[in-house]
C-alpha cells in the first residue's frame, strides 16, 4: 500500500504526517433526535436511510486537499465543516484540525459511498495537538459559510458537543477494527442552520475560545461543466 504525507503546521512548526488511510464517520450526532432530523433532511432529497448509526465510509487517500480549490461536476455539491482527527506514528502523535466532507448531493441519492469518493476533502494546514484541547473538547466551535451570489452566508455554527464524544469516536473505530495509526478521520459535523446550500466557495473554522485560538480554511468550488 502506498502512503502519502500530510503537511501540517502545529504550534508554528511545520510537520509531515504519514497517512495510510482516510475515513469519514457519518451520522455522528450526540443527540439521536437531532441525528434523525438530519437523516430525515437527507431523505427529503432522496438519500436512503443508513443501515447503522454512526456509519463509517472509507475515503481515497488522494482526496485530501489543501490547495484552496476543488473541482466538481454539477451544481449540487456542498461542504460540511468537520472535526478532523489525524493520527501519526504513536499514541502521543495525534492532532485535530478542521476539514470539509464535501459531497455530491445528487450522487448521494444513488450511492452514498460513491458520493464521498468523487469529491476531494479539503482540510486546513494548521492543526492543534489533541492533548492541548482535550480538557475542553465540548467547548470547541465549528463554523462554516457558503459563498452564494457574491455574498458569504452563514451555514453552520455550533459547539462540538453536538457530535458524539471523542471516546465514543475511538470506541466506534475500534469496533470497526480500524487502525488509528497513520490515519485521518473526518469525525462528524454540526447541524446546518438552514438546510443545504450550494455555492462557489466554502469557509470553515475551528474556534477555541478557551485558548483564544482558531483554525481557518477556505476553498473555491470550481465547476468543470461550466468551463469553456
Amino acid at each position: 500500500m502506498k502512503t502519502i504525507t500530510l503537511p501540517l503546521t502545529i504550534n508554528n512548526e511545520d510537520k509531515e504526517i504519514t497517512i495510510n488511510s482516510v475515513y469519514c464517520i457519518g451520522y455522528a450526532g450526540r443527540n439521536i433526535e437531532k441525528t434523525m432530523e438530519h437523516i430525515d433532511e437527507l431523505e427529503k432529497i432522496g438519500v436512503p436511510r443508513p443501515a447503522e448509526i454512526p456509519t463509517l465510509y472509507p475515503v481515497r487517500r488522494n482526496s485530501l486537499n489543501q490547495t484552496e480549490e476543488i473541482e466538481v461536476l454539477g451544481g449540487e455539491s456542498s461542504g460540511e465543516a468537520e472535526i478532523v482527527l489525524i493520527f501519526g506514528d504513536s499514541d502521543d502523535d495525534v492532532y485535530i484540525t478542521v476539514g470539509s466532507d464535501h459531497t455530491d448531493r445528487s450522487l448521494e441519492t444513488i450511492d452514498i459511498n460513491q458520493s464521498k469518493q468523487i469529491c476531494d476533502k479539503p482540510l486546513a494546514h494548521k492543526a492543534w495537538k489533541l492533548n492541548d484541547v482535550i480538557d475542553h473538547w465540548d467547548d470547541l466551535i465549528l463554523t462554516s459559510q457558503v459563498y452564494i451570489d457574491g455574498h458569504w452566508q452563514d451555514y453552520q455554527m455550533a459547539k462540538i458537543d453536538a457530535i458524539i464524544p471523542l471516546d465514543d469516536i475511538k470506541a466506534f473505530l475500534n469496533k470497526k477494527n480500524i487502525s488509528m495509526r497513520n490515519c485521518v478521520i473526518f469525525s462528524g459535523t454540526v447541524p446546518l442552520l438552514e438546510g443545504f446550500k450550494y455555492g462557489s466557495g466554502f469557509k470553515m473554522a475551528f474556534i477555541d475560545n478557551v485558548r483564544n485560538d482558531e483554525i481557518r480554511a477556505e476553498y473555491a468550488i470550481t465547476r468543470l461543466d461550466l468551463e469553456a
